[in-house]
């Protein structure tokens, strides 16, 4: 089956975002200094009872290393736009920004340390994804659908496995993002999704 990347004007306008807080971060030095991090807006234990709320979204415009922004731009990009172009921008930003807050308020709550990234609610729209399809009545019938929920399903356990075995990653955030983005796929498809149009669907590993 042949699928345009189109029709995703949210997903682009969050890389272009993302990848401008990431250049600042690197020209202020925010990379190697975890309390430039901290005064920027990653996640810190505590935040809510001290009603530091800005920091819920702030962080996920945050990243830690060349590496973790690369990652996760490359997987925004993919299964932003796809998202976005089948479901359509309103319930794409609802599921991004919510999963992605929900993730965060997690991970102060049970992180020790400062956390940042977007991989929360890059995990959400995947959990949507899997059940916004099965609810869609355009989509569940199309037999390519069938093969990028398996593709969807491997990569959500993957990540979820890479992150118990291995410290560095907020697997707090990511779990948040993955059951409550499972939980907002559910939501009825009250207004029909775009109309399908030819171009190449490939979903591919994130990490991070």
């Amino acid at each position: 089956m042949m699928f345009r990347i189109s029709r995703s004007p949210l997903t682009a306008a969050l890389l272009a975002f993302i990848t401008i807080i990431f250049i600042f971060e690197w020209l202020s030095g925010a990379l190697w200094d975890s309390e430039k991090m901290v005064q920027m807006g990653a996640i810190v234990p505590g935040m809510i009872a001290r009603g530091e709320y800005w920091r819920i979204f702030a962080a996920m415009f945050l990243h830690g290393s060349f590496l973790h922004w690369a990652a996760n731009s490359w997987t925004l990009y993919q299964l932003g736009s796809l998202y976005e172009s089948m479901f359509g921008t309103a319930r794409f930003a609802l599921i991004y920004f919510l999963t992605g807050a929900i993730a965060s308020v997690a991970s102060s709550l049970y992180v020790q340390g400062a956390s940042v990234g977007a991989s929360g609610a890059i995990l959400g729209v995947l959990g949507a994804f899997i059940f916004s399809i099965k609810r869609s009545p355009q989509w569940r019938h199309e037999p390519w659908t069938r093969g990028l929920i398996s593709q969807l399903i491997f990569w959500a356990v993957l990540n979820i496995a890479i992150g118990f075995s291995t410290t560095y990653i907020d697997n707090v955030a990511h779990i948040a993002g993955l059951v409550s983005g499972l939980l907002l796929g559910l939501i009825p498809h009250r207004v029909p999704p775009p109309p399908p149009n030819r171009g190449v669907i490939d979903v591919m590993p994130y990490e991070g």
